[in-house]
């Protein structure tokens, strides 16, 4: 039996004010377990980062729960999710904003 290592439950988000907001991801639920790789495809302005900024802390859903390794990092207020995040995951960026004047040395 495989272990659960993140838990999307039911989440939703939506941009901009009442009449004019854009629901950009709509009870979305899905399970990832330890070992498995997940691919995320989609046109462009499909929600595909909002996704991964909300399953990460950087953005908080609307409605909805997101579990990693158990623990319900909605729950979390802005300062437990940045610690969370320090120690439980990490990000590869597709586009790196490198210092100039910064070397890896």
């Amino acid at each position: 039996m495989s272990e659960k290592i993140i838990t999307v439950q039911s989440i939703s988000k939506s941009f901009g004010e009442n009449t004019t907001s854009l629901q950009v991801l709509e009870d979305l639920s899905l399970n990832l377990n330890i070992g498995e790789s997940l691919g995320l495809v989609g046109a462009s302005g499909s929600g595909k980062s909002t996704l991964l900024h909300i399953i990460c802390g950087l953005e908080k859903p609307d409605t909805g729960n997101i579990l990693i390794k158990d623990v319900n990092i909605t729950d979390l207020n802005t300062d437990e999710r940045s610690l969370f995040r320090s120690k439980e995951i990490g990000f590869v960026y597709q586009f790196h904003h490198l210092l100039p004047d910064l070397t890896a040395l």
